[in-house]
């Protein structure tokens, strides 16, 4: 019988840690989202003008972050020593400062990005956890959580200005990179050139044709940011 076609196969949505340390690196959902929605929106002025017939054209003072929103979906009911509660509590410990960062006096929270196969709808989105309303439903005898649907609410933090710039960045020249637990070629991507998009340049560079089946301890060859850009 014929294989499924690799770009037919179900794929996993996840959530990632671009940026930060000292927490869990990623969490797989079990189950996709059915829906997320996506919200971004400008602060503008009207200049009040004395005796106008009208009303003043709008002036651009600033744009606001960009909001995402979606449920998750946990379920381990079917699971001899199915719990639940250790990935509910992985969103939670993503809303609490980086320990590294409270340890240097300047508390920061991991910034995470979404990815789910090969769409680009967030593809250059990251952002910290800014609520998790979690929600319990289902229970074993002794009170384990077999079931629960996590709210979330992802805020936008724009990448800073050296990131930006891949010419001003740490990555001179080719080097090579052995892959961590709990990272993938998006949160090297993010890293290396502040471009989570640029994946698919390192996947192109490195002849890898199943990037979620990377396994830690692969050591992969980092493009230049220019070939990075071109090969994405």
């Amino acid at each position: 019988m014929p294989g499924i076609p690799a770009g037919l196969a179900l794929q996993k949505a996840m959530l990632m840690v671009v940026d930060g340390s000292g927490v869990p690196m990623s969490l797989t959902f079990q189950y996709n989202p059915t829906e997320y929605s996506v919200t971004k929106s400008a602060q503008w002025n009207r200049p009040e003008t004395s005796g106008a017939e009208s009303t003043t054209n709008p002036q651009y003072a600033t744009s606001l972050p960009a909001t995402v929103q979606m449920e998750v979906f946990f379920d381990a009911f079917e699971e001899p020593a199915g719990d639940v509660s250790k990935d509910v509590e992985t969103l939670l410990q993503w809303t609490r400062p980086c320990p590294p960062s409270i340890g240097k006096g300047k508390p920061q929270p991991p910034l995470l990005a979404f990815q789910w196969g090969v769409s680009q709808v967030l593809t250059d989105f990251r952002g910290y956890l800014k609520s998790v309303a979690a929600r319990y439903t289902m229970f074993r005898t002794n009170g384990t959580p077999v079931r629960a649907t996590a709210s979330i609410t992802l805020e936008e933090v724009p990448l800073d200005a050296r990131r930006q710039n891949p010419t001003s960045g740490s990555l001179l020249g080719r080097s090579a990179h052995v892959l961590r637990e709990g990272e993938t070629l998006h949160t090297i991507a993010h890293a290396q050139y502040g471009q989570p998009r640029f994946w698919r340049g390192l996947a192109a560079f490195n002849d890898i044709d199943d990037p979620l089946r990377l396994e830690p301890g692969t050591s992969i060859l980092i493009p230049t940011p220019a070939e990075a850009a071109r090969l994405s």
